[in-house]
């Protein structure tokens, strides 16, 4: 039974797949446009929100410094995401890479994982671009009625109309052709970073270099708790992580990391990609640097412009910029926010369709929804089912609920991706490698020590969400992906035969 649980499958198998009318996506993207994909999804709220609001609790202008530690741990992910996608250029991302490397069961609880992880997280970024679109008509003097604002807003019955309707209009970009979103993800890409951009040039002017002082504020004890709301590794070993000094820009690196979420997604898109073997590396790279940048130079602004013992931890840019003098800002950020928000949802739902994709393909989930559309050659059947779902269950969930979203399934997938880098080395030493991770094992390796150490800062409730999650994913796995496994049926067909 083992053997079948580890069953690997075939690179080349893999790539035959890909080429299969019924079965085949188009290629249509760039390393143009898997950059800003990259850009889209991994700049959203964070850069405006957290960057103050971990200066204040955890770091203090040494945030700078939280986000260039953050931003390392990710590279070492991505180097490895960057030897796989460009060797194995399939849909599925860490799904299809632990199938050729760790086998289909592993296979099967990374991919179960990241249709969760996409779904709740397209869901809950809608919620928040609702909430800022809210704000703008509000400034605006126009107002929704509470019945169409969502659940928190109502006192009865509730249902976020905009944060449905954004999922369900994005949907249609989707099915109508992965280069469509591309365009559409360029345009408000574009405007996104031009906002940032003007942000940290216009904060530049109103920076003191008092507020610098002392630039890694002296170290506070942070009480070790006993509750799942503490961290996993407080209730482990005792140990509890500090705010401020230097231990405190680890503890702010462990925050700010999820800022960086959503470079992986990039990955989904490499059967899409025209010449994966040279673009998926300069997408997932290119765009990680570009965003680390991006973090960190707002992060120097915010934190000069006003001292961080007094930055909100709710707007703390738009608040930095009211504190000296300028509110109109604040509105140009919300709406430099709203407008980011769009393409993180599109990419988010555009990353969970292709996962779904190639695990139904594989018969893992229902072959039906492996069939492409015969003009637009998009996944249209579980772009369709899924965006529909999100869509109710953004407008009937409240954010507070949705807003628990298990963060630890991205570390899980890096640790996942990391490892099998490993042993496909070893397992396959023959195959092509347009890009080679630098200094294997020690590289994946040290990948997987960061994650886990992220991992182990996590609370403990979060890991009880998954633990539930992948139980029941199992579940499923042994009811009917097992038996119905297109891997499978294959091996035990050629035995037949022999």
């Amino acid at each position: 039974m083992s053997s079948t649980l580890f069953r690997t499958k075939k690179v080349e198998q893999s790539i035959r797949d890909t080429e299969e009318p019924e079965h085949a996506l188009k290629k249509s993207l760039s390393a143009l446009d898997l950059t800003v994909f990259g850009v889209g999804v991994i700049i959203g709220t964070g850069i405006f929100v957290l960057t103050g609001t971990v200066a204040k609790n955890n770091a203090g202008p040494a945030v700078a410094l939280a986000f260039v530690v953050a931003g390392v741990v990710c590279a070492l992910a991505a180097l490895c995401y960057a030897e796989f996608a460009s060797t194995v250029p399939v849909a599925g991302s860490a799904y299809t890479f632990a199938y050729a490397s760790l086998g289909e069961l592993p296979a099967w609880i990374i991919g179960w994982d990241l249709v969760l992880e996409f779904a709740l997280g397209t869901a809950v970024v809608a919620v928040g671009w609702s909430g800022y679109v809210t704000s703008l008509l509000a400034n605006a003097g126009w107002h929704l009625p509470e019945a169409l604002s969502g659940r928190d807003a109502a006192d009865g019955f509730g249902f976020d109309i905009l944060a449905a309707a954004l999922v369900l209009a994005l949907t249609g970009i989707l099915v109508l052709g992965t280069k469509l979103s591309a365009r559409v993800t360029s345009i408000v890409v574009a405007i996104k970073v031009t906002v940032v951009l003007v942000v940290i040039i216009a904060g530049a002017f109103f920076v003191k270099g008092d507020n610098y002082d002392p630039f890694i504020p002296e170290a506070q004890a942070v009480p070790a708790g006993d509750g799942l709301q503490s961290p996993l590794i407080q209730l482990m070993f005792g140990w509890a992580p500090s705010n401020f000094g230097v231990m405190g820009v680890f503890t702010a690196a462990s925050v700010v990391f999820f800022a960086f979420i959503g470079f992986d997604v990039v990955a989904t898109a490499a059967e899409e990609t025209k010449n994966p073997q040279r673009d998926m590396p300069r997408g997932i790279l290119g765009s990680l640097v570009i965003c680390t940048t991006l973090y960190v130079a707002v992060s120097i602004v915010v934190t000069g412009m006003q001292h961080y013992t007094d930055l909100s931890v709710t707007a703390p840019l738009a608040d930095a910029f009211k504190a000296t003098g300028h509110p109109w800002f604040a509105g140009f950020i919300s709406f430099g926010a709203a407008v980011g928000l769009t393409t993180v949802c599109m990419i988010l739902l555009l990353g969970q369709t292709r996962v779904f994709f190639a695990m139904s393909r594989d018969g893992l989930l229902p072959r039906f929804f492996s069939h492409v559309h015969p003009r637009f050659r998009t996944p249209h059947r579980p772009t369709i089912l899924l965006g529909v779902i999100i869509a109710i269950v953004a407008g009937f969930t409240p954010l507070s609920e949705l807003a628990e979203l298990v963060n630890i399934g991205t570390l899980f997938a890096f640790i996942v991706v990391a490892i099998g880098v490993i042993i496909l080395r070893r397992s396959r030493p023959d195959l092509p490698r347009a890009f080679r991770t630098p200094w294997v094992p020690f590289l994946p390796i040290l990948s997987v020590l960061a994650s886990l150490w992220l991992m182990l800062n996590l609370p403990a409730e979060t890991w009880l969400r998954f633990g539930v999650w992948m139980a029941i994913g199992c579940l499923v796995y042994f009811v009917y992906g097992r038996t119905r496994s297109r891997l499978g049926r294959e091996e035990s067909a050629t035995a037949g035969t022999n």
